[in-house]
Formats: structure tokens, sequence, C-alpha cells
């Protein structure tokens, strides 16, 4: 933090920038109706998990009875409070940032904000900066209140390992917005209008979303085609490229990276085969193995979030302001 304190102190109007832009978004009327939306909804999914789980305490024994809060669903609301973070998370990032650039062109506010004694990598660099803070706070803010009221619907306390896990699934949810609000700060660079850029960011969330796994799918079965009769190394060999191409896909490495992270039942990410099996303890992983299990994924989201923002900042860098 103190690193942080300085490297602001030291950028001429970052700190400026920072506070002016977490207002503006903390104010917003689009980030606020986002906001409610997903704030219902996570609600709406802790109270359907936390009937599940009551229900079924009478009748089996449950393990990791705080992470099912976060991961149960049921008939009424079929889908968990990790799986709406992994499907509205998102937008929270394409909101903050799709007019961060361009939307100052149309106000003619940018030449008057570089006119002022703030550098042009203080003006990228905040708005960066502040939509993550943004993020970071929403996030873990949700999160505590899930846990919160969790406690009092089950009156089950988390214990130390599901709370590392839980901190740990909060910080990849807030890279893996990170990450969308550098692409919409991109976006918002290279297209001129706002709409556009919006578009844009809309489209590669949906193809993401939807269609990257299906694509890296048929290309598998294009290379390795697999049927009845296929042997053991033909499914292999489908299955580690299908894996491969999808892993070009932010979405499906935070996808992977959370399952292992909230469920410590699992304990590979790849086809285990029947002899490889036979013979193995049952149980799951400590906190630090299933971090050690999902770092190339943490490493990569990183990764993608930092390109993302040096194209940006290289494109912001290199255009011309004009008044």
């Amino acid at each position: 933090m103190e690193g942080l304190a300085k490297i602001i102190g030291s950028n001429k109007g970052l700190s400026a920038v920072i506070a002016k832009e977490v207002g503006d978004h903390l104010s917003g009327k689009r980030f606020l109706i986002l906001s409610l939306l997903i704030i219902v909804i996570c609600l709406g999914s802790l109270y359907v998990a936390a009937s599940t789980i009551r229900s079924s305490v009478g009748r089996d024994q449950l393990d990791f009875v705080f992470l099912r809060l976060y991961t149960s669903s049921g008939s009424s609301m079929p889908f968990s409070f990790i799986s709406f973070i992994a499907f509205l998370g998102p937008l929270i990032g394409l909101t903050l940032g799709f007019d961060a650039i361009n939307g100052e062109r149309d106000r003619r506010t940018l030449s008057r904000v570089l006119a002022q004694p703030i550098y042009r990598d203080a003006l990228i660099n905040g708005k960066f900066i502040a939509g993550v803070m943004v993020v970071f706070f929403m996030i873990f803010g949700l999160g505590f209140l899930v846990a919160g009221l969790g406690i009092i619907l089950t009156g089950v306390p988390p214990t130390f390992d599901e709370l590392c896990r839980l901190l740990a699934y909060l910080t990849l949810s807030v890279i893996y917005i990170s990450f969308w609000l550098a692409l919409a700060i991109l976006f918002s660079l290279l297209f001129r209008q706002t709409s556009t850029s919006a578009l844009a960011g809309i489209a590669v969330w949906l193809f993401l979303a939807f269609f990257a796994t299906l694509l890296a799918g048929m290309i598998a079965d294009g290379i390795f085609p697999v049927s009845d009769n296929s042997n053991v190394d033909q499914v292999l060999a489908n299955d580690k490229v299908k894996k491969t191409l999808s892993r070009l896909s932010p979405t499906f490495l935070y996808e992977e990276a959370v399952v292992t992270i909230m469920n410590p039942s699992v304990r590979t990410l790849g086809p285990i085969l029947l002899s490889q099996a036979v013979g193995a303890i049952q149980g799951t992983l400590s906190f630090t193995q299933s971090l050690l299990l999902i770092w190339p994924q943490l490493v990569g989201l990183i990764g993608a979030t930092l390109i993302c923002f040096a194209l940006a900042y290289i494109n912001f860098m290199k255009q011309e302001i004009r008044a």
C-alpha cells in the first residue's frame, strides 16, 4: 500500500483523476442500476442456497457448508452465486470502461482535462485504477454481505480454509472483471462512438461466454475425430487440443480457477484414466494445493489484463489530442 501511495503521489494529477473517476462511477445511474440488479440476483441465489443447505443437513453430512452458500443452486433458481458473477461480472467492467476516452471526446472535455497540470499517462492510469478500485469495493462488499447473511441463515461459521478460499475467489473475480475493464478502455480508444465500443465489448463477451468453447471443440474434433471406435490416445489428444484452445479465453480460465478454488474435491483439471483412479485415496485438497493447481490460470488472467491495458496505454499515448 505504501508503494502504491508513493506511485500515486509521484505521478502528477493521478490522485485527482482517481478521486474524480471513483466519484463519477459511484454516483452514475447506470452503475447503480447494474449494481442493484446484481445484488438482488445474488441475494436470491443466497436464499436458495441457504434453503437447500438447511434441507439437506438432516439427510446428509455436508462438507464445506460455508462454500456451498456460493456454489449451491435450487430448482427455483438454477444458478449459483458464482455462476451469476461469472455471467454478469463482465458487464460491470464493460459498463465502467466503454466510454472512458471516447465519452470525454464526445463531451469535448478531454483536451480541457489535459490542459490542466495532469500528465497524459496520469489520465489513462487513473481511469483504470479507479475502475479497479470500484470493482474491488463492489465484489468484496457483495461477497462479505453474502457471507454475513449466510452465517445468519445457516448458523455455520467458515473455517480458516474456507475463508482463504473465499478471499481467493473474490480476488480472482476482481482480476477477471478488471480484464473486461481494460478491454473496454481499449475499445473506447479504438472506436470514436461510445455505442460502437459498447457493442464491440458485448460482442466479445458473448463470443467468449458461449461460442469460444464450442469453436474449440469443433477444431479439436476436426483435427482428432472421436467416435465409438476411438482409442484412448485419440480421446486424450482431442481433449488436449480442446482444453488448449479453450484456455486462450479468459472466461474459460476464470471458470476453471473458480471451480477448483471453491470446490476442494476437484483434484485435477484434466482427464483421469481408470488406471490412475485405481488405488487413489479419496479426499480433498488443501487451500495451498488448490492454489498451486490454478496458478497457471491466475497468471493467464493477470497477463491478459495487463496486455489489454498496455495496448490501451500505448494507443492513448500515441493519439493526437486536439481542442
